[in-house]
Order: structure tokens, then C-alpha cells, then sequence
């Protein structure tokens, strides 16, 4: 308890911080449920693919691990744009593969289910086996850089040097946490308003409240899921830019924990509304670093499994509990 109290304003700034970024991850389950009613699993690698995306261009353009490298603005952008077009683009191809071919047979819930954990594994397995499967097609020697220790951790280098920005009960809030905070609600502002106020995103309300009205009323319901797909791989992608320049640092099966912790940041805060996952990706990145000034770091993850189970048991509906169908403005 002393330890809680004695670095109270450090736990909850970098609770936050990592709560930003559940929050970002965990829009794709929400959305992928609000529409389709299924959980996603294969989200958390669609989130893992991103961050490569983003280490991948930094070494690209010149950048290598241990190396600083700069303008700082170009290579932001640069990150976020490869992330979020790779979460985007591996979302799309997600749901045309696994998951609209079991929609055109009336396959039952538990078959996608299934499906999700499936695509889920072969996706991770990729890109674990990517020095593999270069060298089958004769490309090892010129992609050595990227593949080489696929099941390995890959570091990114620094892009944004910590600086202390103001302090905050002796914790030295940095540009980078500030960046990543802000930098979450903005885009969640943006999706929200996305989601309330275009014809895409009232076609998405209308699909999560009643599919086969929103088809008697025109709407193309494969347009509107691969468009939902779309969106939550590009926000996915966002977080995994985000992550690596928090973080710094990934690997073949770096979504599998966190996708579960955005998964239960979903459930939290009313897995299908926007705004809970906001919400809940913020409280579980407090409770997480809470929790583990209480009991030990080793047990962190414990605890944001724990919190799951508590929602599950107490108030499945989550926090906010309002589905995406019935989302007021």
C-alpha cells in the first residue's frame, strides 16, 4: 500500500498511458461485435501486424535499432500511416477470408468463433515463421534486416526522446505520454463523430440495430462489415503506432496478452459502445497498474484477468452498457 501511495501520480499517469492504447485496440472488438454480434480474436494480431508495419518503415527509410534517427515529425507520420494502412489492410483481407464466407452459409456463431481463434493462430504463425517462408521463395538474403530472429523481439528505434513536460506529485510527465493520451480521445472524437454523423457510420448503426431492416432500406450489409473491419483495423493500427513509441518494442505473438487486455477493456465499459471502450481502456490501465503496486508487478496481468471475470459475474452489460445499435449522440 505504501508503494501505492508513494507513487501514485507515476502509476496512474503510465495507467493512462497504456489505457490509451487498449482503449484504441479495443474499438475493433466493439465494432466488429456491435455489427456482426462476434468477438473478434484475430483483432489482437491485426493490432501485432501494425506495430511491424510501423518498425518496418523506420528501418525502410533508414532507421535501425540503437540508431536515433529524425526529423521527428516525418517519421511519426510515417509510422502511423504504414500502421494503420497494414491494420487496415490485414483487417479487410481478415474478414473476406474467414469470416463473409461463413456469412454466405448461415454458418452458426460458434463456427466464426472458431474461425477467429483459427485465423488468429495462422496470423501470429506468420509472421513467426517469416525467415521461413522468405527463404522458400528466394527473398532471405535481401530481406535479412526483417525476418532474420522472426520468433525473436524486434526494437524500435528512438523516435521520440522522453521529455519531462511538467511534473505531477514528483512523476516527470513526458511529450511521449501526453502525446499518446491526447492523441487516443482525438481519434476516438473522431470516430465517434465518424460513426453519429456520416452515411457510413449511421449505415453501421443501422446494421447493429436491425440487419435486415437496414437491407430493406438499401443498405449494402457486406459494404457496411468490410467497412467496419476497416475501421477497426485502422484504429488498431493507430494504437500499435502508439505502442512503439511507448513501448518500443514487439514481437510475432505481441497481441495475444494485450488484445485480451483490450478485449476486457471492451467488456468493461459495454462491449458495442464506442465511448465504453474508451472508458473502459482507461480504468483497466489504472486497475492493472493499481492492482500491481498492491500485489507485485509480477501479477498484472492477473489482475486485469480478474477485473474480466468480476464484469463478467457483477455487470456483464459493462459500465456504460449501451450497444452500438441505440448509441445517442
Amino acid at each position: 500500500m505504501q508503494f501505492l501511495i508513494d507513487n501514485f501520480a507515476a502509476l496512474t499517469v503510465t495507467g493512462l498511458t497504456l489505457g490509451a492504447i487498449y482503449a484504441l485496440v479495443a474499438l475493433g472488438y466493439t465494432l466488429v461485435y456491435g455489427v456482426l454480434r462476434l468477438i473478434n480474436f484475430a483483432h489482437s494480431e491485426v493490432f501485432m501486424y501494425g506495430t511491424f508495419a510501423a518498425l518496418w518503415v523506420v528501418m525502410l527509410l533508414g532507421g535501425r535499432p540503437g540508431a536515433g534517427v529524425g526529423p521527428v515529425v516525418f517519421w511519426v507520420a510515417m509510422m502511423f500511416v504504414a500502421a494503420m494502412a497494414v491494420s487496415g489492410l490485414i483487417a479487410v483481407l481478415l474478414e473476406r477470408v474467414a469470416y463473409r464466407p461463413l456469412r454466405k452459409r448461415n454458418a452458426p456463431p460458434l463456427i466464426a468463433l472458431i474461425s477467429a481463434i483459427g485465423a488468429s493462430f495462422v496470423l501470429a504463425e506468420i509472421m513467426g515463421l517469416r525467415s521461413r517462408i522468405v527463404a522458400w521463395v528466394g527473398l532471405e538474403e535481401n530481406l535479412r534486416d526483417y525476418v532474420r530472429n522472426s520468433r525473436n523481439n524486434a526494437g524500435m528505434p528512438t523516435i521520440i526522446s522522453p521529455q519531462p513536460i511538467f511534473t505531477v506529485g514528483g512523476y516527470n510527465v513526458t511529450n511521449v505520454d501526453i502525446f499518446v493520451i491526447i492523441g487516443a480521445i482525438v481519434l476516438m472524437v473522431v470516430l465517434d463523430q465518424f460513426v453519429k454523423r456520416s452515411r457510413l457510420g449511421r449505415g453501421i448503426r443501422a446494421v447493429a440495430m436491425d440487419p435486415e431492416a437496414a437491407a430493406l432500406m438499401g443498405v449494402n450489409r457486406d459494404r457496411v462489415i468490410q467497412v467496419t473491419f476497416l475501421v477497426g483495423g485502422v484504429m488498431a493500427g493507430a494504437a500499435a503506432a502508439f505502442y512503439m513509441l511507448k513501448i518500443g518494442i514487439t514481437r510475432y505473438d505481441a497481441g495475444f496478452i494485450l488484445g485480451v487486455k483490450a478485449f476486457t477493456a471492451a467488456v468493461l465499459g459495454g462491449i458495442g459502445n464506442l465511448r465504453g471502450a474508451l472508458v473502459g481502456g482507461f480504468v483497466l490501465g489504472l486497475a492493472e497498474n493499481y492492482g500491481s503496486a498492491l500485489v507485485g508487478s509480477q501479477w498484472k496481468d492477473v489482475v486485469a484477468f480478474v477485473l474480466l471475470i468480476l464484469i463478467l459475474l457483477f455487470r456483464p452489460t459493462g459500465l456504460l452498457g449501451e450497444s452500438l445499435g441505440k448509441a445517442r449522440a
